[in-house]
């Protein structure tokens, strides 16, 4: 059974959300503050993070900052905040995906099985990609750039096997939405400019000029073909 950690500070909404995932068939553990969901992180290794921002003490930013500095867990954040400023900073700091309060638990619950799905590595025809020097292992879910493992998170992986896949082609921002969530969900294309900027971070020499993953002015991205 997969666990999910949900760190909310409203015990209502926790506990709400703890019950739909439970009927869904997760074993579920509740926290309501930063500092408990990082020693429960430590002790108990969730397959998935529920994250709220709005946390007291360490907020969720913070949360999600210290956790990808040693593990790529999948995180879906939760958030009030309307600002569209909070939603980047989150993705650019490593969130698979994100829900605005109010939004419906069984929502919440298909977000949840859609990363998991990612995470699982499950994929139909499973192979090797290659494409000049970076290697995409499909069945494993693992990453390497001339030879060197890259630690990537579910979300980044997915967007880096869809590119990789077509070198060359270019994909729409809405493309590769659909690519990383395989459900069509209200989302904001703005999110995948985040999580390519965190991929070029960990894949490219240079992140600021590109060589593989590049930017098609106007449309979207591309997987350098050569």
């Amino acid at each position: 059974m997969q666990r999910i950690l949900v760190v909310e500070d409203d015990m209502q909404i926790a506990r709400n959300l703890r019950d739909y995932l439970e009927v869904a068939g997760f074993e579920v553990t509740a926290v309501g503050d930063g500092s408990s969901a990082l020693a429960s992180i430590r002790g108990n290794r969730p397959d998935l993070l529920v994250l709220d921002l709005g946390l007291p003490g360490i907020d969720g930013l913070d949360v999600a900052r210290e956790l990808r500095r040693t593990s790529t867990v999948p995180i879906v954040m939760l958030t009030a905040r309307g600002e569209e400023s909070d939603r980047i900073v989150g993705l650019e700091l490593g969130a698979d995906d994100y829900l605005v309060k109010p939004f419906s638990p069984k929502e919440l619950v298909a977000r949840v099985r859609a990363v998991l799905r990612r995470t699982s590595g499950t994929t139909a025809g499973a192979e090797v990609l290659r494409a000049g020097d970076v290697e995409v292992d499909l069945p494993k879910m693992r990453a390497r750039v001339g030879g060197q493992p890259v630690d990537l998170t579910p979300t980044e992986f997915e967007l880096l096997a869809t590119l990789a896949r077509e070198p060359g082609r270019v994909f729409t921002r809405s493309q590769l939405l659909d690519a990383i969530h395989g459900v069509a969900i209200e989302t904001y294309e703005r999110a995948i400019d985040a999580h390519v900027k965190n991929l070029r971070r960990k894949l490219e020499p240079t992140p600021g000029t590109p060589r593989y993953v590049l930017t098609v002015h106007g449309v979207g991205y591309r997987f350098a073909d050569a």
